[in-house]
């Protein structure tokens, strides 16, 4: 089966918390899932988090990229580019309000 070129992938970033504690079983479970490579971590320094930028369908296709132990508290936010046209920005940003 060929991938479909019509669907536009999205970037979104990933943030993983998670405790001290589970920190090595999360970091096998993301090597095994074929992440790791894709993730950044703060755990050498006390910051148990792991941040990964990944291009997915959706929300919850990117979703899927964290083990199931931690994917209730992973925060998954869809990322754009702004080209820099003010008005544009303004506009996006009172969308939000």
């Amino acid at each position: 089966m060929e991938p479909n070129e019509n669907i536009k992938m999205q970037r979104y970033l990933i943030e993983t918390p998670h405790s001290a504690q589970d920190c090595k079983l999360l970091i096998e479970q993301v090597y095994a899932m074929g992440y790791l490579y894709h993730f950044d971590w703060g755990c050498k320094v006390g910051v148990h988090s792991g941040w990964a930028i990944i291009e997915a369908e959706n929300e919850s296709d990117a979703r899927l990229a964290v083990p199931p132990m931690v994917r209730n508290k992973a925060r998954v936010i869809q990322l754009n580019k702004f080209d820099g046209d003010p008005v544009f920005f303004h506009a996006s940003q009172s969308e939000h309000k």
